[in-house]
């Protein structure tokens, strides 16, 4: 059984695209602006995977994610018709991200998992950004492991493997839980268990993401309070 319970963050203990859409209509509407605030969240996120490319492929020196979603927004400001906003501004709306809403049953849950774990977000929001993000929405890590601690992204290895390391465990007595398959798949890659957990809100309905109970995973959940109900805590 694992000894310690890892997270992925964005999408799986908040609720990034309701908080970001929540964020931008709030501006744009504080500034007489009409645009798709739910498109621009989407926007903002779908290029991540971009960005961190970049900086894999050396087009981009080591950026952490603030950094990485301030270029994304700078392109999103014109094609949206925010070119005016101030520099002050922008960088609110950028640190918006340490603003994120968890899911309704993410603290609860966890309050629950941190009596017979050690639980950490393993995330590649950066270290402020994880720090903030939990005083603003009362998650209750016992610590926090962000990828810029290891110089690198996931899916990168590194991250993964390095989580453990800090953590003091073998990889097979840590366990991700994580809403993409992708993320789980890359860690136990790495020796490490995992848990599902599914989110059908993450994304719209049109996107059809693959929510199904999964055997490749040690444990399949519907929400973190399920997931702490089938490891009897």
């Amino acid at each position: 059984m694992p000894q310690a319970l890892i997270f992925d963050v964005f999408g799986t203990v908040v609720d990034w695209r309701g908080s970001i859409t929540r964020e931008i209509r709030s501006l744009a509407n504080n500034k007489g602006i009409h645009l798709n605030a739910g498109q621009f969240a989407n926007d903002w996120r779908s290029g991540y995977q971009p960005a961190m490319n970049r900086v894999r492929q050396g087009d981009l020196p080591w950026l952490n994610i603030d950094g990485l979603h301030r270029i994304i927004l700078d392109d999103l400001k014109k094609k949206y018709g925010l070119e005016h906003l101030s520099e002050a501004e922008t960088d609110v709306l950028n640190r918006s991200w340490h603003r994120l809403k968890p899911w309704p049953d993410s603290v609860r849950g966890l309050r629950r998992l941190k009596k017979g774990y050690t639980i950490s977000p393993l995330s590649n929001g950066n270290f402020s950004l994880l720090n903030n993000m939990a005083k603003n929405s009362g998650l209750p890590w016992d610590c926090i492991i962000s990828a810029e601690l290891f110089g690198h992204y996931k899916p990168d290895p590194e991250t993964y493997l390095g989580a453990a390391k800090l953590l003091d465990l073998p990889p097979e007595e840590v366990m991700l839980c994580a809403a993409h398959k992708d993320d789980l798949l890359a860690a136990q890659a790495c020796g490490l268990r995992t848990a599902f957990i599914k989110r059908p809100k993450e994304f719209p309905p049109s996107m059809n993401i693959d929510l199904s109970t999964d055997a490749r995973f040690d444990l399949n959940a519907e929400s973190i309070i399920d997931l702490a109900n089938q490891l009897n805590v």
